[in-house]
């Protein structure tokens, strides 16, 4: 099912601000879009929610899918945002180990750090 892009603040962080070029840390859970499911939350292709090893990727950089470029912008450390991600933002039209072509995606992210270049 193909869903229009959102973002909501599920905890406003009062730390650093993310923004393009930052070094940033996160923790994150992935779920594909099920509209059957409650939160729309189907099944959990991912997850790094280890404290001593978040995720690290530059913002803006296209090292991570243009939903997180863009939705990750503005957050502060300490906040968790819930993204929901269109195939065109997200993988598109291919398979990525469990995500199927097409799919639309649900994160929620927590930055962990914000590191200025």
């Amino acid at each position: 099912m193909i869903v229009p892009y959102s973002q909501t603040d599920l905890k406003v962080g009062d730390g650093a601000t993310a923004a393009n070029t930052n070094a940033l840390a996160v923790h994150y859970i992935g779920w594909l879009y099920d509209s059957t499911q409650p939160d729309n939350k189907g099944a959990q292709f991912d997850a790094n929610l280890a404290p001593a090893d978040p995720f690290g990727f530059a913002l803006g950089q296209g090292s991570v899918i243009k939903g997180w470029d863009q939705g990750i912008v503005g957050m502060q450390v300490g906040g968790i945002r819930r993204l929901v991600i269109p195939p065109s933002l997200a993988y598109g039209n291919t398979r990525k180990g469990a995500i199927p072509p097409n799919s639309s995606l649900i994160f929620e992210v927590e930055l962990v750090s914000v590191d200025t270049p």
